[in-house]
């Protein structure tokens, strides 16, 4: 994944930008980047790695000697951005959003049309923006060039590009699969664009407008224009509000906390009505995006909402931020601080926002049961994930045998079972129940649930055919 802020005034922006990026910082763990100018065509630029230490301590320094009018930066999980270009469009600045699934194939093409070379990373890839910006300088002016890398890609590409002389462009990715919003300064100074609408309210910024899907966006001081209309069909991330999406957030007119505490009332409500509601003493989410999807499913239930355990997080805020598998699983085991009082013979029902691959579950229940509890249910406020997402690379994994629900699936009936992935996700049929009992046995569960996808589709509160459910069931 990953995040983006720019802003363009009248005045210097750098503590903006600054400050915006840093909010995007639950959305990324490897780089960031931020770069400015004052529309004389110069430009300041810096790159730093995030993977150990936040991104307000690596820029700290650097915040001093910035300055300028426009600016744009980013937070990434993929690539060092943003990338200064120059080409027959002058120079510009550029960084990305999303996933190119086809990059191989779209490098063999720049060659095949004269393309003389990028610059390769020490892993031999070609870093996934430079490509874009490729792309873009294939086209005549940037909005067609844009309009082209977008097209082009296999995937998702949301991306800010700046100008020497201060403008900068915001685009869409063509699905809107990840939100793009305008903020605009309360004195009238200005405009900013971000990824998080909570961003800008803190900044001093206001809502102004929210891009539509494939939509392109010319901004300056003065004001923004389309330059690119938005298009008819929308398949926005539903793993925005579930796990990703901050809970300040709206997303098409949907906050985030409100959406979780809904979702977790769906749970619980169909679960009353299916007789499946099991008798618990505390009901309590996984830090921290568990927690608000497990208050409603407790406000809904009866049932008592507490912390049982804490997330330590002053020291280490990220679990996967060690490149090294064994410290990240020490890590996340460090964490998580036990209040016993709240977990010693008590029976308890966790709310998480999903279930990957199971591994950090399976030692939270270890660690649950260590402490004392004497039942231990889990709930997951989405359902099974049977896919991997190929456009927003939110997961780490790089295969489907890697979800738990996949590998279960396949134990349970080898590939045939792959035709029936419809069942398995439903816990009414003889399928669904068979994959619950196997993963409550894998990872020590009393009882396991998932929402359903009508509930989560309902707790979203938009249209379902503008929500992406790809990762669930398959479909684009």
């Amino acid at each position: 994944m990953g995040g983006f802020f720019g802003a363009v005034s009248k005045r210097d922006v750098v503590l903006d930008v600054y400050f915006g990026v840093d909010y995007h910082s639950h959305l990324g763990t490897r780089r960031a980047g931020m770069v400015f100018c004052d529309g004389t065509g110069g430009f300041n630029k810096e790159i730093h790695s995030i993977e150990n230490t936040p991104f307000r301590s690596r820029f700290d320094a650097d915040v001093e000697r910035f300055h300028g009018t426009s600016g744009i930066g980013c937070i990434s999980d993929t690539d060092p951005q943003p990338l200064l270009v120059r080409s027959h469009h002058g120079t510009f600045a550029i960084t990305t959003v999303g996933a190119i699934n086809n990059a191989d194939e779209l490098i063999e093409e720049y060659f095949e049309r004269g393309g003389a070379q990028f610059m390769a990373m020490s892993s031999g890839a070609v870093n996934s923006t430079e490509l874009v910006a490729a792309l873009i300088n294939q086209r005549d002016d940037l909005v067609e060039g844009i309009m082209f890398a977008q097209e082009a890609v296999k995937g998702s590409l949301t991306l800010l590009v700046m100008t020497e002389d201060g403008i900068v462009f915001a685009a869409r990715d063509r699905m809107g699969r990840l939100p793009v919003m305008i903020g605009r300064d309360t004195a009238g100074e200005g405009y900013c664009v971000s990824l998080e609408s909570f961003v800008y309210h803190k900044l001093g910024y206001e809502d102004a407008y929210e891009l539509g899907p494939g939509e392109i966006v010319r901004m300056t001081a003065e004001g923004f224009e389309t330059e690119v209309t938005a298009g008819d069909k929308m398949k926005i991330c539903a793993f925005l509000w579930v796990y990703y999406g901050y809970p300040n957030s709206n997303y098409e007119g949907m906050n985030v906390e409100v959406m979780r505490y809904r979702n977790g009332h769906i749970m619980a409500r169909d679960e009353a009505m299916a007789g499946t509601l099991p008798e618990v003493d505390y009901v309590a989410g996984v830090p921290d995006s568990g927690t608000p999807h497990a208050i409603g499913y407790a406000n809904e239930s009866g049932a008592t909402f507490a912390r049982p355990f804490i997330k330590y997080t002053p020291t280490w805020s990220r679990s996967f931020m060690p490149s090294n598998q064994k410290v990240r699983d020490r890590i996340a085991e460090m964490k998580q601080i036990p209040v016993p009082e709240l977990i010693r013979d008590k029976r308890l029902l966790l709310v998480d926002d999903s279930i990957v691959r199971g591994t950090q579950l399976a030692n939270t229940v270890d660690f649950l049961y260590e402490t004392g509890a004497s039942e231990v249910h889990m709930r997951s406020a989405c359902p099974p994930i049977m896919f991997s997402c190929p456009y927003l690379s939110f997961s780490r994994g790089k295969s489907d045998m890697d979800l738990i629900a996949r590998r279960v699936v396949r134990e349970l009936e080898g590939p045939a079972g792959d035709e029936h992935l419809d069942e398995y996700a439903d816990s009414s049929t003889e399928r669904g129940k068979c994959m619950l009992q196997r993963i409550c046995e894998q990872l020590g569960f009393d009882s396991l649930g998932y929402q359903s996808l009508p509930g989560l589709l309902e707790a979203i509160g938009i249209d379902p055919e503008q929500v992406c459910t790809y990762c669930w069931d398959g479909r684009e």
